[in-house]
């Protein structure tokens, strides 16, 4: 055999294994604790087939909950979407990065059946209150950064407790409170880390600023305020005050026009007032994902608790209040 005939399958192997690499894309996961893991994903996969990674990754099964945010080559933040090919969402993925984070939080987030997921959302509600984005009064604040401390260093001992204080921040104004968090985390000795946790959802979910995304919006008279969605519907906000809740059982119809959002109401709701409310967003990609978001938490949270007898769903049925699709230009 000739050494031209004895290189050639060598040859064919290097191109093969050379081509896989060339449709393979490496997306690097920043996780909850901070945490990075890059993984190798086939261009055509879907965003399910790199989720599902992601999920086992962790051993997670509850994996509902959760998802992964970037941003997208227009600017705004969006959710992987998983029925839908990566090719199709990420355009250039040199600086691209996800973040494993909630994006479903429900009203008693404690009845979450396994520990891991507990445990996920209590790191959740740790960065939001580290971030700001969970606003609360000081004793709340004081009694969170307590139970996390619980849950992190274990029974109180003020020496310890003063420099791990010293060393890590909870919360933005966390040396005011110093004097309350010690006080509290007194209270809670012989928590394990899991009693710790289930503590500090039991507090996290009472707070109005619980699961809040505020997307900036201006309403009719061109106030500024946010909107945001959660289990129970659609709430309005000036700054941290809620001014306003929209619950799915008042809401007809969600739908956008270029960048404005809007809400229908049942004409019962509103008899004698205007049965439409507009609020105008950023742009028609904000617009659209906030949209979109709140059609996915009314189809998580709302569809689950319908009785099964009932066939047609309100989010896809024909003549549907929500259903998924886009709006007109």
């Amino acid at each position: 055999m000739s050494i031209r005939s004895r290189l050639e399958p060598f040859k064919i192997s290097v191109r093969s294994e050379s081509a896989r690499k060339d449709t393979l894309l490496c997306l690097r996961v920043i996780f909850l604790d901070d945490s990075e893991q890059t993984f190798e994903v086939e261009q055509k996969a879907l965003g399910n087939d790199f989720y599902n990674k992601v999920c086992g990754h962790l051993k997670l099964l509850e994996k509902e909950y959760f998802g992964l945010e970037f941003r997208h080559h227009c600017g705004t933040f969006v959710w992987l979407e998983l029925l839908k090919p990566l090719v199709k969402q990420v355009k250039n993925i040199s600086d691209l990065s996800f973040r494993f984070i909630v994006k479903f939080f429900p009203p008693d987030p404690g009845q979450l059946q396994k520990e891991l997921t507990r445990y996920l959302f209590a790191l959740q509600i740790k960065q939001d209150l580290s971030n700001g984005s969970l606003t609360c009064n000081d004793n709340s604040a004081a009694l969170l950064v307590s139970h996390l401390l619980q849950a992190e260093i274990g029974d109180y001992m003020e020496g310890l407790d003063v420099q791990h204080l010293e060393t890590k921040k909870y919360v933005p104004n966390q040396e005011w409170l110093q004097k309350k968090i010690l006080r509290f985390h007194r209270r809670h000795r012989g928590q394990t880390p899991a009693e710790a946790d289930g503590q500090l959802l039991e507090v996290a979910r009472k707070l109005d600023m619980y699961g809040i995304r505020p997307h900036a919006a201006s309403d009719g008279e061109a106030t500024k305020i946010n909107l945001a969605v959660t289990h129970s519907g659609v709430l309005v906000f000036q700054g941290n005050r809620k001014i306003n809740t929209f619950s799915w059982a008042k809401i007809r119809k969600l739908s956008f026009k270029r960048k404005h959002f809007l809400i229908k109401l049942h004409a019962k709701i509103v008899p004698s007032h205007k049965d439409t409310l507009e609020f105008a967003m950023a742009s028609r990609d904000v617009c659209k994902a906030f949209w979109k978001m709140c059609v996915e938490y009314h189809a998580f949270f709302r569809l689950s608790e319908e009785p099964r007898t009932r066939h047609k769903s309100l989010l896809y049925s024909k003549g549907s209040c929500f259903r998924y699709r886009e709006s007109q230009l």
